[in-house]
């Protein structure tokens, strides 16, 4: 992870997916809805210097799978058009999680705080799962959290909403649309 001055973070998660999953179908429909706002939202994150952006993804069981082998199967899976925009840049902040929340068994705690940044903006998929998981372990971590509405896709619609709407009561998120995060 590089060195910098960044108050804020960006975090999106998750979008180097396959899509052969059980859910894919429903997930695929509501992630095709965010694509631009969320790729406007990395695009502006990446012009600015007090802003990191760092994506972390899901290793999907695969404890030796490297960013490129995700990046590999990803775009070999059934919706690479979902994949492309969102695949990480070469030699940029790259962190692979086992689990829902991206803090568990990763270093992207440390490098937050190393960094001085003491907001995150999460993104990505799933609503109800990933994004919400990682909502709690980032407050109880005393970072403030924003989540970009219209840059996460969830599987279930009902799960999605009430997943917002716990993270800004219980957590103290601020809901923004992506072009309003930073």
């Amino acid at each position: 992870m590089r060195s910098s001055r960044a108050a804020v973070a960006v975090i999106v998660m998750d979008m180097l997916n396959p899509y052969d999953h059980d859910d894919a179908e429903a997930l695929t429909a509501r992630v095709e809805h965010i694509v631009a706002p969320l790729t406007g939202l990395i695009e502006d994150a990446g012009r600015r210097d007090d802003v990191d952006l760092i994506f972390v993804n899901d290793i999907q069981g695969d404890f030796s799978a490297t960013r490129d082998d995700l990046v590999r199967r990803a775009l070999a899976g059934k919706r690479p058009d979902l994949v492309e925009p969102f695949v990480p840049p070469e030699g940029g902040d790259f962190v692979p999680k086992v689990r829902h929340s991206v803090f568990y068994g990763t270093p992207l705690e440390y490098a937050l705080h190393t960094r001085g940044i003491d907001t995150v903006v999460l993104a990505g998929q799933v609503t109800e799962q990933c994004v919400l998981y990682s909502a709690l372990d980032a407050y109880v971590r005393e970072f403030s959290v924003r989540v970009a509405v219209d840059g996460v896709a969830a599987i279930h619609e009902d799960l999605g909403e009430a997943a917002l709407r716990m993270m800004e009561r219980n957590m103290r998120a601020t809901l923004l649309p992506a072009a309003e995060c930073l």
